[in-house]
């Protein structure tokens, strides 16, 4: 009798607790559903207000503009003066070449230009000494020119004296043939005159040679003196030694490229966007960086500028698409971006790394819809 009352009670007993499981994983799947519902509306505003902005890409590379080294003249290293990495100064010497054979050539053009100095001297001391000639002669055509006066005045005295027959006519011949030497002789003066400045031009022409092979001869000892000062190969820029291949010893032409000084202070990023991301890209807009060498951190920047044309359109061998067989390939814009990074995190940037970038692009909404408004008025 007992135990057919009790079964009643067990069965209800159990119902209840069956009842009581299925309203907990009934309730456990509501607050789930609601958890996910929640997550699934956070995350679609999220995406709705941020993430469509955001256009990323890992096709993008630190950046800097090295410089290549490189001698002006040739000769031998006799100097090596930076090892490989070695942080340098803009003006730092990196490599000295030998300098005997140019020390030699300044010698000789400092010596033109001391016989150059000579033939200007020698020039000027013919010109001072031809105007003395000149005013001697000049002195002597007016001696001549007075004596000529004074010998017609004689003549025309003694003439009528002859002709009433004061004076005989031999005087008068006599004073004649004064008259007439001293004639012949002011125009030999005179000519002599003409000869003295006749040369004073060439002697002029002569010393305007002499000094312009004297600027000749300082020009060619100035060259000279860049060459010796060019065999001290300095930096143009501040930044690290790298690629170093120049060696004490080597025979170097102008234009051996020696090392080269990467200025790892001023990396940049360029980033390789598809041509589909790039349309509400503007400049100045924020970027995320995250570099492949400093995980777990997360970088800042700038959109700097674009490239003005695709990658393919610099290309060595660029493509030709008016081709029968032709498939579309979505190109890639080059964008630098300016890095806001501190010292410490730029000793650690190096040219080469790779880097995965975020541009928010909210910024353009306006501009964009300035776009369509432009399309639709036209």
């Amino acid at each position: 009798m007992s135990t057919t009352a009790e079964a009643p009670g067990r069965v209800a007993a159990g119902e209840a607790v069956n009842t009581e499981k299925r309203g907990s994983k009934r309730a456990i799947l509501l607050g789930l559903g609601l958890v996910a519902l929640i997550g699934g509306g956070v995350w679609l505003g999220q995406w709705w207000f941020v993430g469509r902005f955001i256009e990323t890409t890992d096709d993008a590379y630190l950046q800097a503009d090295s410089v290549t080294i490189a001698p002006k003249v040739s000769g031998y290293v006799t100097d090596v003066f930076v090892a490989d990495n070695q942080a340098v100064k803009a003006g730092d010497p990196l490599v000295k070449l030998d300098t005997r054979q140019y020390a030699a050539a300044l010698d000789q053009a400092n010596a033109t230009i001391d016989a150059r100095n000579a033939d200007v001297e020698h020039a000027q001391a013919q010109l001072v000494q031809q105007r003395a000639n000149i005013a001697q002669t000049v002195a002597q055509e007016e001696v001549a020119r007075v004596s000529l006066r004074h010998a017609q005045d004689e003549v025309n005295r003694y003439t009528p004296l002859a002709a009433s027959g004061a004076e005989t006519t031999e005087r008068l011949a006599e004073l004649k043939s004064t008259r007439d030497q001293d004639q012949a002789t002011l125009a030999a003066d005179h000519a002599a005159v003409e000869s003295a400045q006749s040369q004073l031009g060439a002697l002029n022409a002569q010393l305007v040679q002499a000094r312009a092979q004297l600027e000749a001869a300082r020009a060619s000892a100035a060259q000279t003196k860049l060459d010796l000062d060019h065999t001290v190969i300095t930096s143009s820029i501040a930044g690290r030694v790298g690629d170093r291949s120049v060696r004490v010893g080597q025979y170097v032409q102008p234009g051996t490229r020696m090392l080269s000084v990467v200025p790892v202070q001023d990396t940049y990023l360029t980033a390789n966007f598809k041509e589909t991301q790039i349309g509400q890209m503007r400049k100045g807009q924020p970027v995320e960086v995250s570099v492949d060498a400093l995980s777990g951190h997360t970088l800042h920047g700038v959109v700097d500028s674009f490239s003005p044309g695709t990658g393919s359109q610099f290309a060595l061998l660029p493509a030709e698409n008016a081709t029968g067989n032709f498939t579309k390939i979505v190109q890639r814009v080059p964008v630098r971006i300016r890095l806001e990074t501190g010292p410490e995190t730029r000793k650690v940037l190096l040219p080469g790394m790779s880097v995965t970038v975020k541009v928010d692009t909210r910024s353009a909404r306006d501009a964009d819809r300035r776009i369509d408004a432009e399309n639709h008025r036209g």
